[in-house]
């Protein structure tokens, strides 16, 4: 029999449907957090988050079968707070399309250099998920966003592809390599009116 890899096994084992069990998992992933943080991916285990949680292996075994597994949930709960974020920012009419993506790039780089300790952390722990159903689908939610919001002020239909991509890569890349050393609240605000600047420039706002 093929031995069960932990990605395949990237599912969560009981959804909470009661209070008390939405608490356990809520505690559960809180803990995970603070594993991460401390230990990093290397030495992050079920077994220190279950001792940090205050709850037995046993119980963390309930709503999660292995490491992999919370390491997902961290991660596909990351990934929603961006693009519910991004969403809200460039759906939102009543402001100009300047105003959204200045608006959009401060918000950002400050939640890249605020969370940049567990993101990296996530980043190590790809490899537990990186294959995990659903991943294509999550990570579509967000350039879905970008691509309507580009699609609605680019003038120029053919080049729209590309503009996407630099927009969605630019941000990525320039927020993930700012927020590795600690920053002060100026110093973020100076690099995100720079940056914005910049990508207002090349789509034209």
């Amino acid at each position: 029999m093929k031995k069960e890899t932990e990605t395949s096994m990237i599912t969560v084992r009981k959804a909470p449907k009661q209070y008390r069990s939405e608490t356990l998992v809520a505690s559960i992933l809180e803990a995970s957090i603070q594993v991460l943080e401390q230990y990093g991916i290397v030495k992050f285990t079920t077994a220190r988050v279950a001792e940090r949680a205050g709850v037995s292996v046993g119980s963390l075994y309930q709503y999660f079968p292995n490491k992999a597994a919370i390491l997902f949930q961290l991660q596909c709960d990351e990934w929603q707070q961006n693009t519910n974020m991004i969403a809200a920012i460039l759906n939102n009419s009543a402001l100009s399309h300047k105003e959204r993506l200045e608006r959009l790039v401060q918000q950002f780089i400050k939640s890249e250099c605020e969370e940049a300790t567990m993101r990296q952390a996530l980043a190590d722990a790809a490899p537990f998920y990186r294959d995990a159903p659903g991943v294509a689908e999550i990570k579509a939610q967000g350039k879905r966003i970008f691509s309507e919001f580009v699609q609605d002020i680019c003038q120029d239909q053919a080049t729209t592809a590309i503009k996407i991509e630099v927009l969605m890569r630019t941000l990525g890349s320039v927020g993930k390599d700012f927020s590795i050393q600690t920053r002060s609240p100026k110093q973020i605000d100076q690099f995100a009116e720079q940056i914005s600047i910049m990508l207002c420039g090349y789509l034209g706002l």
